[in-house]
């Protein structure tokens, strides 16, 4: 292994050791809070798993809050940033980042909230939202504050994964230890082995479905079947693949794959090179994803693929989310 990713490794398990042994450094808010994360850098999912387990509460007669730290954003303000209130959208997405805009748009009843401060953001939330439990988006490193559940979601590629910088792994693998459930994408097997593999009891999987594409634009309609039709694809997020290999299963006809960084913010030129693109291929529409939509705008001819996460088996994790939460 690469010098620089043993010391990476070895910091990374020296803190956490740190946080167990002294619980009391935490900060502990009067509500439960449910951590989302992961153990690899880059994209695995969670904020759609937010969304899901966000609804799920709601339906559990709670009054969920999502928490987050607003990861590149163009505009960082001090204190908490009140994306959504839970009926409206009060925030830009320059102050709040492309993952939190996305949730206060899709959530309804769920104020979003942004902050470094993840405990003074779940206050805020408990105080003038009446907040019954708080999810932690992202929240598996952010060991500053203690949570009632720690939910992690794993590929079963992640296994052979390897700590930073010569790996995309943000801690060893015998962090999974601090998890009380593993949330894996794949296959039945894969996900037995995924738990055998880390020592974890609880596993259940996780799934995506992607829906019929939706405009940007509110005034405009989208294909409403592929049939064929031309179109380019933009991402800039975390392993775009997954994205492209959903448009090709559908039956679109993918021209042109264009990629960008994760959380790129596309400029004016950014989208006329694009547009040019697209016109240059014959595309019928140029299609991004969710997230991208949330940095990209309103943008004529433009439309989004949206996605679904769901957590099987659906009955058995809801009676195990309650038990804890108890």
């Amino acid at each position: 292994m690469n010098p620089l990713s043993l010391v990476y490794g070895r910091a990374a398990q020296l803190r956490r050791s740190w946080y167990e042994r002294r619980p009391h450094a935490r900060k502990t808010l009067h509500r439960p809070v449910i951590s989302v994360g992961n153990l690899v850098v880059g994209g695995s999912g969670k904020t759609p798993i937010v969304a899901t387990l966000a609804r799920m509460l709601r339906e559990m007669g709670e009054k969920p809050s999502v928490l987050s730290r607003g990861y590149a954003r163009r505009i960082r303000a001090d204190g908490v940033v009140v994306v959504s209130d839970g009926a409206r959208v009060l925030e830009p997405v320059e102050r709040s980042g492309d993952e939190p805009q996305m949730l206060a748009r899709t959530l309804t009843g769920v104020p979003v909230l942004v902050s470094s401060d993840r405990y003074l953001a779940g206050r805020l939330a408990e105080q003038r939202f009446g907040c019954t439990v708080h999810l932690l988006d992202d929240g598996f490193q952010h060991l500053q504050l203690s949570r009632t559940i720690d939910l992690l979601l794993v590929s079963p590629d992640d296994l052979a994964e390897r700590v930073l910088p010569s790996g995309r792994l943000r801690e060893g693998l015998d962090a999974a230890r601090a998890a009380d459930a593993v949330l894996v994408s794949g296959t039945s097997e894969e996900v037995s082995r995924v738990a055998a593999a880390l020592n974890i009891a609880n596993a259940f999987t996780t799934t995506t479905r992607f829906g019929p594409l939706s405009p940007l634009c509110a005034d405009e309609t989208a294909p409403a079947s592929p049939n064929g039709t031309r179109i380019v694809a933009v991402a800039g997020i975390a392993r775009p693949e997954r994205f492209f290999r959903a448009l090709h299963d559908q039956g679109w006809n993918v021209v042109r794959e264009m990629v960008f960084p994760d959380h790129h913010w596309f400029s004016p030129r950014d989208l006329a090179s694009i547009n040019d693109e697209a016109q240059a291929a014959h595309a019928r529409v140029v299609v991004t994803t969710e997230k991208d939509a949330m940095r990209v705008g309103e943008q004529a001819w433009w439309a989004v693929l949206p996605m679904q996460a769901a957590i099987e088996p659906a009955d058995r994790f809801a009676s195990w989310l309650r038990g804890r939460l108890r």
